[in-house]
C-alpha cells in the first residue's frame, strides 16, 4: 500500500472460503503524483469530502499505482495546488492566477468537487446564474413548447426552426425587393393646397395582388400560426408578452394587418388620404424589425444582445464621454473658424456633425477646418475620439468572450428534463435540472440505471478491457441516465462503485502478479464502499419509509450475479 504514518487503527474482518484475515486500516499519509509532481497529504484530509473523487477511497483507488505506492493523475499540475488546498482548508476554492478559467473548470469537474462548490466558484469568478425555464405540466403542451421554443431539444424542433428561419429570410428579401422600380406601383393623387389650387402627385402605393404580396401573406400566416401555437403552449401566459422576442413577433404581424385594412377601406380624397398614406409608409417601415426575429435562431445574435446588455454601463459611459467631447470641440472649432473666409461652421450646433464624424474617425470631408487653429482643434478632436472609444472596448470584448464561451459550453451540456409533478420543488444546476422526485419516479430511474450497469459489466467480461476504460464507460452511463436525480438517489453512486469494484477485483484475481498488499488495498476500499452504501441506503429508507426495504439489496444482488462474481469477494491469505 501507500507509505503511511499510523494515526489510528481500525480492524475489519473479511470472510472468505479460505478462512478469515484481519486487515489493519490506518489513517495514512498518501502520495499523489500529478503529471510528475508529487504531493503528500493525510487520508483524513481527503475524507472530509467523501463524495469527491479524492475523498472516496474506492474512486481514487482506480488511479493507484501499486508498483510506486502512489496515486497517479495525468492532469494539470498548477491546478492541483488549489484542489489540494480545497481539502486542507475545509472547502475554500480559489483559482490560481496562472491557470485559465476553462482549464480550472475542467479540473473541478474531473475531481468531482460537487455542484455546490462549482456554483460557488462560478460566482467568485463573476459568472451569473443560469436562467430558469419552466416547462408546461401537460405532456402535449410540453412537446409543442419544446418544438417551437427550443430548437436543440429534438430533430423535429430543428426542422421547425429551419422553416421559421427560411420564412424570416424570405420576408426580409421581399421587403427589400419590393422597393425596386420594377416592382413599385405609382398612382396619381390629386390634392388641393391652402389656396384650393389642384396638385397632382405620383404616390407609391402597395398592391394587394402580385407574387410579392402572395409571398408576404404566406410569411405573415406562418408568423401568426407560430405566435398562436407558442402562446397556447406557454406555461406562463402573463410573462409571455413581457419577453422582447415575443413583442417583436407581434410587431412583425401588425403592419401587415394595418396595411390591408388601410388599402381595403374607402378613404376620403384630399389631405386626409395624403396623411393616411404617410402613416402607412411609417407602418410599412416597421416591417424591417422582422430582422430581429433572426436572433431567436442565431446564437451569435443572442450572444451579441447579452453582451450589449451586460455592457450597458460601459456604453452609457462611452456616450457620456462622446457627448462632452462633441460639445467641447464643436464650440472650439466654431470660434477657431470664426474669421475663416469659407464659412464651414455657421453655428455650434452645425459643428456637432463634424465633431461626431471626426471622433469616430469616419471623416466624410463635407465639413472641415481651414485655419491653423481650426486644424489644431480638429487634430485634438480626432485623438480624443480614439482614446475615448478605446477605453471601454476591453470590457465589452471581455463580456463578449464570456457569453460566447458560456453559450458554447451550454450547447454541449444542455439537457431537457421534465421534473415530476409530485415534486416539492425544483431548481436548475447549470444547464441540468435537479429535483426531488416521488418514490415511483425514483424507483423507475434506479431500475434503468441497474439494467445499464449490468449490460456494461457483462460486455466487459466477454471482451476484457482496461480498468480505466470501464470506469469511463460507467461514468458516462451515470451522467446520461441520472440527469435530474437529486440527493435522494445518491445510493446509486455506491452501486456504481460496487459494480466497478467487482470488475477490478475480478481482474486482480486473474492477474497472478498481484501481491497480497494490492489485494488488501482493494478490499479495504471495498469495505469502505459497503459502509458508505449502508449509510446511504438507511438515508434512503428514512426519506421514503413506504419504499420496499429489499429493493436496494435486490439491485446489489442483480449487479453482482450478472457478472458472475460473489456478493462478498474473498481475500486470499497469501
Amino acid at each position: 500500500m501507500c507509505r503511511c504514518v499510523t494515526d489510528q487503527i481500525k480492524t475489519y474482518n473479511f470472510g472468505c472460503s479460505h478462512g478469515q484475515i484481519k486487515v489493519r486500516m490506518t489513517s495514512q499519509r498518501i502520495v499523489i503524483n500529478v503529471s510528475g509532481l508529487r504531493f503528500e497529504t493525510h487520508t483524513d484530509t481527503l475524507n472530509r469530502f467523501p463524495n469527491t473523487l479524492l475523498g472516496c477511497p474506492f474512486r481514487r483507488s482506480r488511479y493507484y499505482d501499486s508498483l510506486r505506492n502512489e496515486y497517479f493523475f495525468d492532469r494539470n499540475r498548477p491546478s492541483f495546488d488549489a484542489i489540494l488546498y480545497f481539502y486542507q482548508s475545509g472547502g475554500r476554492l480559489r483559482r490560481p492566477v496562472n491557470v485559465p478559467i476553462d482549464v480550472f473548470t475542467e479540473e473541478i469537474k474531473f475531481y468531482d468537487l460537487g455542484e455546490e462548490i462549482f456554483e460557488r466558484y462560478r460566482e467568485d469568478e463573476g459568472f451569473t446564474k443560469e436562467d430558469i425555464h419552466i416547462l408546461p405540466k401537460n405532456k402535449f403542451q410540453r412537446k409543442i413548447w419544446l418544438l417551437f421554443e427550443y430548437p436543440e431539444s429534438s430533430t423535429a424542433a430543428r426542422c421547425i426552426a429551419i422553416v421559421s428561419l427560411l420564412v424570416i429570410l424570405i420576408s426580409i428579401i421581399i421587403f427589400c425587393v419590393e422597393t425596386l422600380p420594377h416592382f413599385r406601383h405609382y398612382e396619381l393623387q390629386f390634392f388641393e393646397d391652402s389656396n384650393e389650387l389642384p396638385i397632382i402627385s405620383a404616390v407609391d402605393t402597395p398592391q394587394v395582388t402580385g407574387t410579392l404580396f402572395i409571398l408576404e401573406s404566406i410569411c405573415v400566416v406562418w408568423y401568426t400560426f407560430e405566435l398562436i401555437v407558442r402562446f397556447a403552449a406557454c406555461p406562463q401566459k402573463l410573462a409571455f408578452f413581457r419577453q422582447v422576442m415575443n413583442l417583436i413577433d407581434v410587431v412583425s404581424i401588425i403592419p401587415y394587418a394595418i396595411s390591408i385594412g388601410a388599402l381595403l377601406a374607402e378613404a376620403n380624397k384630399g389631405q386626409n388620404q395624403a396623411m393616411s398614406l404617410a402613416i402607412l409608409r411609417v407602418i410599412r417601415l416597421v416591417r424591417v424589425f422582422r430582422i430581429f426575429k433572426l436572433s431567436r435562431h442565431s446564437k451569435g445574435l443572442q450572444v451579441l444582445g447579452r453582451t450589449l446588455k451586460a455592457s450597458f454601463r460601459e456604453l452609457c459611459l462611452l456616450c457620456f464621454f462622446l457627448f462632452v467631447c462633441v460639445v467641447l470641440f464643436s464650440a472650439a472649432v466654431y470660434f477657431a473658424e470664426a474669421d475663416a473666409s469659407e464659412e464651414q461652421f455657421p453655428s455650434i450646433i452645425d459643428a456637432f456633425w463634424w465633431a461626431v464624424v471626426t471622433m469616430t474617425t469616419v471623416g466624410y470631408g463635407d465639413m472641415r477646418p481651414v485655419t491653423m487653429w481650426g486644424k489644431i482643434v480638429g487634430s485634438m478632436c480626432a485623438i480624443a475620439g480614439v482614446l475615448t472609444i478605446a477605453l471601454p472596448v476591453p470590457v465589452i470584448v471581455s463580456n463578449f468572450n464570456y457569453f460566447y464561451h458560456r453559450e458554447s459550453e451550454s450547447e454541449e451540456l444542455t439537457t431537457y428534463v421534465h421534473v415530476s409533478d409530485d415534486q416539492k420543488g425544483f431548481s436548475y444546476l447549470g444547464d441540468k435540472i435537479s429535483g426531488k422526485f416521488n418514490e415511483e419516479t425514483l424507483e423507475g430511474v434506479n431500475q434503468e440505471i441497474t439494467k445499464k450497469r449490468a449490460t456494461i459489466l457483462r460486455q466487459s467480461f466477454s471482451q476484457p478491457i482496461g480498468r480505466e476504460r470501464i470506469s469511463s464507460i460507467l461514468s458516462n452511463a451515470l451522467r446520461n441516465l441520472e440527469v435530474g436525480i437529486d440527493e435522494e438517489s445518491s445510493c446509486i453512486h455506491s452501486l456504481d462503485e460496487l459494480a466497478s469494484y467487482c470488475v477490478e477485483a475480478r481482474n486482480s484475481q486473474a492477474n497472478t502478479n498481484q501481491t497480497s498488499v494490492s489485494y488488501r488495498h482493494h478490499h479495504q476500499a471495498f469495505q469502505e464502499v459497503m459502509q458508505k452504501h449502508d449509510m446511504q441506503t438507511q438515508r434512503f429508507k428514512d426519506l421514503y419509509p413506504q419504499q420496499n426495504t429489499a429493493s436496494n439489496n435486490k439491485r446489489i444482488s442483480l449487479l453482482t450475479h450478472s457478472i458472475g462474481f460473489p456478493e462478498e469477494p474473498c481475500l486470499d491469505k497469501t
